[in-house]
């Protein structure tokens, strides 16, 4: 089995060859043209080989980087092709909210698996969204590797910022072994929310090591809310930790003006990325490979 890092995923890509036994790990060449247009090739022939093509589409151009590496591993002779997507760009318009709109995540769907035989990627926004997939994909978890740092770090309750993540904390919470538990959210717009502690707390707080847990942090709102809401309990501190750090404009500066420490996974590369997925997407892949 083959690893090609695209240019959003690179170090991620070189975990996962590492994670499959060191296999071979290639960046492929990049450019680009006086108008604009990318120029990849990958190196070498893949003839009856298995290629992984890694590669996250945060932004558009990533989205083009990947449809041409994955055309470029099939023109090499790939036998079979795994296209690892970390954070999928654009899943959120899961479905049509007015007329008109287009169902973003079925678009990006289709088009990725043209070239791929199976499709991986990491904690969407919706369950639903593998659905719009004809070939056969699978979502790695983002809990497991967050997991995996946290238990070497202070904690002693886990905290949804909304009722939406409680099934997320609620398995944290069963591999840590930890109480949790869920704010109330009600969202003002896009980038404001008011939040509450629920009036029956079960869970004491007070003088507790919390860790806010959420799936993606995108500008930072939610996160900011919760910390201040929580450091009026007297709390000892706060950390917030997510699968895809976004950190859109001064997101990562505001949280970090009101909590103690940010993680994040290696889904996007950001300041906060101290976990790595790399060991359950390869997991994953180890089990689909062809035998």
């Amino acid at each position: 089995m083959h690893v090609i890092g695209g240019t959003a995923s690179t170090s991620l890509a070189e975990r996962i060859s590492r994670e499959l036994g060191n296999a071979p790990f290639a960046i492929p060449f990049t450019k680009r043209f006086p108008d604009g247009e990318m120029y990849v090739r990958v190196g070498g022939r893949f003839e009856g080989e298995d290629v992984v093509v890694v590669q996250s589409t945060r932004a558009d151009q990533d989205l083009v980087e990947l449809l041409l590496l994955e055309d470029a591993v099939r023109e090499a002779g790939a036998r079979k092709v795994f296209v690892v997507v970390p954070y999928l760009g654009y899943a959120r318009q899961d479905r049509r909210f007015f007329p008109g709109e287009p169902v973003s995540a079925r678009t990006f769907c289709r088009h990725i698996e043209l070239d791929a035989d199976v499709v991986i990627t990491v904690d969407l926004h919706s369950r639903q969204t593998l659905s719009h997939f004809s070939k056969p994909a699978f979502e790695a978890s983002g809990i497991p590797a967050i997991a995996r740092l946290l238990r070497e770090r202070p904690l002693d309750v886990l905290v949804s910022p909304d009722q939406g993540g409680v099934e997320r904390v609620k398995r944290m919470a069963e591999l840590l072994d930890k109480p949790w538990l869920a704010l109330q959210k009600k969202r003002i717009d896009s980038e404001h929310v008011e939040l509450s502690i629920p009036t029956s707390l079960s869970v004491p707080i007070e003088g507790k090591q919390l860790v806010i847990v959420d799936d993606v942090i995108s500008t930072g709102g939610t996160i900011v809310e919760a910390a201040k809401l929580l450091k009026k309990r007297n709390v000892a501190g706060i950390s917030a930790a997510c699968t895809h750090g976004l950190f859109l404009r001064d997101g990562f500066e505001r949280i970090k003006a009101v909590v103690d420490e940010v993680y994040s996974t290696d889904t996007l590369g950001n300041p906060a990325e101290k976990a790595s997925v790399a060991p359950d997407i390869a997991q994953i892949l180890l089990r689909e490979a062809t035998p």
